[in-house]
């Protein structure tokens, strides 16, 4: 297998933080745990520091240093910089002074530690004491050994709705599981379970006004949304498309249309157009509800025209301002469409009826939809409600739209736990996402690592107040250390959920909790309800390797509407010592101490960008067309101590180009005819590309040089 840790040509050089802040004086000896390293005040006067306010701080710190273990002396340090908003070098300079091996060794860094009395305070305690588990592995080994005790146990915590009570948890196989056997649910009605009066929304106006919608008024607006569309001859089973950014429309849409018993089609806002109408075709959608334009700042981006571009079916257009733009015939203004009845009964439906169709791109260069049914919100909220640790009326905030795994999961981790959801809509890139997230008093912020080193370089949200933030989450790509750490100090150290899975689990499959040690950049635990194994390349477990899961788990797909589900996840799987059936991933991920485990990217041809699964494929088909190149490889690669993966293209051409202006021609190809959010970091021009004796590019090999 290739490794990325040997990415040594891409790899990004790592800031000395001692060179960073100049001359530093410190003598550093260890005794029995305990530091007794001691700093100078001139580093924190050169770093702005009021002198008076830098001796101050110098003399906690190596009172700290001095009569603290190293974990004791970090808890306290940290608190005391976040609040003297002291610059993040210094903050950096001092963690890897207390952890001086903590690259090498993560399990010797802990940045957040959890006090006894929080953890009594958090779900996933109060349901370890409930069932006799003393320690999270445990509680884990309980989760999947008893897992149809552990799924109704989560299903009564939850409030799942039921218009038919289940005969058994589960029946089936693990390949083809059934679950929730006779009942009769609609997974929306589990999301109106908070008082009508509390808030379920809060989300900036065009004036930027923050304004709330509560649950009863969602709830009407959805009804009203599934009586419209009823009443356009649209009905149970139906595909609808929803394509445009996360607003309050958008959530009332979803809500409506899977309330009705319609199936949701996602479709990303920033795809092109030929990439929309593959994706309406295989869901065969019979509606698209979109806006006219989307707001980006000062600028209007077309949307209603990528779907005419698209050939959308019946198109119902929100407006983004005040004007109303002319429309293909057939299509309907939102105004003209959505009727006044706010009463409707949801349809009652099987626990196994699709209700949403998302996209996840294979090796092949075709994207697998992956249905959802009515028992996939469980996974999610079960997800948020032990590893995010979401609790009623937490503040959830994850820049996304519902195009993408994680606006569905919004919806559903935030609603079902009776939380709230914090939509922006505009780009979360600078200080206005910032003061939106401390003025909504957000609790739970959703991130991609590529934002996060956006935001460390511009220093856009070190005026913000995020003391409201309890916890983080991490997913879509592999996270860097430094960065996960510098996101943690301006929320004054709490914990990073690092969550990874996909659409096609419904969740996770690793993440971390908040009542163990936290990390940056490590997974603490499997996720609660599914287990899975690493295999080396003979399909042998090992302790770094290829993610094989263990089903069966609520969540995990059972069908491809487009392909063969059984073949891409289950064919020529072995089989665990045990006899269990294993179930294809494509994530490698390297097993720690204490079962802890870091992911190393993914060990097929699929990449995650900007938070975003797309295949080689795909990039290659969108390359396809420049003058001079005859051919092209995409892979992704992460740089040294993991972080966000980094497109490189190999193009094979005969004759010299110009570098600068072949890179300058592909980004254009991929932001006209695929994304505009997938960046170009390098490319390789080469006389031709290592391949298979059956002509298959060996991307791999790429990877490893």
């Amino acid at each position: 297998m290739a490794q990325n840790r040997n990415m040594r040509n891409y790899s990004t050089p790592k800031t000395n933080p001692v060179e960073l802040l100049g001359c530093i004086w410190y003598n550093v000896t260890l005794n029995l745990g305990k530091s007794m390293t001691s700093v100078t005040s001139e580093p924190f006067v050169a770093n702005g520091i009021d002198p008076i306010k830098a001796t101050e701080l110098v003399a906690m710190i190596n009172t700290s240093l001095q009569n603290f273990s190293a974990e004791e002396a970090w808890h306290a340090i940290s608190k005391n910089l976040f609040r003297a908003k002291v610059p993040f070098a210094l903050h950096e300079f001092l963690f890897n002074l207390i952890y001086p091996q903590w690259h090498k060794n993560p399990l010797s860094a802990p940045a957040f530690i959890p006090t006894r009395d929080f953890i009594e305070t958090t779900n996933l305690a109060k349901f370890m004491k409930k069932n006799a588990c003393l320690e999270v592995d445990d509680f884990h080994r309980w989760s999947v050994n008893a897992f149809t005790n552990f799924w109704e146990q989560i299903i009564i915590e939850l409030g799942i709705v039921f218009k038919k009570r289940y005969q058994t948890i589960f029946a089936g196989t693990p390949v083809a599981p059934q679950w929730l056997t006779g009942a009769k649910l609609n997974i929306i009605d589990s999301c109106f379970t908070a008082p009508p009066e509390q808030t379920a929304l809060i989300y900036q106006d065009n004036n930027k006004k923050l304004k709330k919608i509560s649950y009863g008024e969602l709830n009407r607006l959805s009804n009203r949304i599934a009586n419209s569309l009823l009443s356009r001859d649209l009905g149970p089973n139906d595909a609808i498309a929803i394509a445009m950014p996360m607003t309050i429309e958008a959530v009332a849409c979803y809500l409506g249309i899977i309330k009705m018993g319609g199936i949701v089609v996602s479709i990303a806002d920033s795809f092109a157009s030929d990439e929309i109408a593959l994706r309406l075709k295989i869901a065969n959608a019979k509606a698209v509800l979109t806006q006219d334009f989307i707001l980006r700042g000062e600028k209007q981006l077309p949307l209603y025209q990528k779907m005419v571009k698209a050939n959308a079916p019946l198109t119902i257009v929100i407006a983004s301002s005040d004007s109303t733009m002319t429309l293909r015939q057939g299509d309907i203004h939102w105004q003209h469409f959505l009727e006044n009845n706010d009463i409707f009964e949801s349809l009652a439906c099987d626990p196994q009826t699709h209700c949403n169709i998302l996209f996840s791109s294979g090796t092949t260069g075709t994207p697998k939809a992956i249905p959802w049914n009515h028992t996939t919100g469980i996974k999610v909220a079960s997800d948020a409600f032990f590893h995010q640790n979401i609790q009623p009326e937490d503040v959830l905030a994850w820049p996304t739209n519902l195009g993408w795994m994680m606006g569905p999961w919004l919806v559903f981790a935030a609603l079902i736990n009776r939380a709230v959801i914090a939509i922006y809509s505009d780009v979360p890139r600078d200080e206005q996402f910032g003061r939106f997230v401390q003025d909504a008093k957000v609790t739970m912020l959703g991130v991609i690592p590529t934002l996060v080193s956006a935001w460390r370089q511009s220093q856009c949200m070190e005026n913000c107040d995020w003391t409201n933030v309890k916890v983080f989450s991490s997913t879509g790509e592999c996270s860097n250390a430094s960065d996960m750490l510098y996101l943690m100090s301006l929320a004054n150290y709490q914990p990073i959920i690092e969550y990874c899975g996909g659409t096609e689990i419904g969740g996770s499959y690793v993440t971390s909790t908040v009542i163990q040690k936290n990390y940056p950049s490590v997974f603490t635990t499997p996720t609660f309800g599914l287990d899975f194994l690493l295999l080396d390349e003979n399909g042998l477990p090992d302790d770094q390797g290829e993610v094989a899961l263990i089903p069966p788990a609520i969540g995990l797909s059972t069908e491809l509407l487009n392909a063969d589900h059984d073949q891409i996840y289950y064919a020529d799987m072995p089989k665990t010592p045990d006899g269990k059936t294993l179930r294809r991933h494509g994530d490698e991920a390297i097993r720690l101490k204490k079962n802890f485990y870091q992911i190393l990217g993914r060990v097929d041809d699929t990449m995650n960008l900007g938070g975003i699964k797309i295949s080689s494929a795909e990039i290659e088909r969108a390359l396809v067309g420049i003058e001079g190149v005859t051919e092209t490889a995409a892979i992704a690669i992460a740089p040294s101590h993991n972080g966000p993966s980094q497109l490189i293209i190999y193009a094979v051409a005969p004759n010299p180009l110009d570098k600068d202006s072949l890179i300058k021609a592909m980004q254009q190809k991929i932001h006209d005819n695929l994304n505009p959010l997938f960046k170009i970091h390098d490319v390789v021009i080469v006389s031709e590309l290592p391949k298979t004796a059956s002509n298959k590019i060996m991307r791999r090999l790429l990877r490893s040089t």
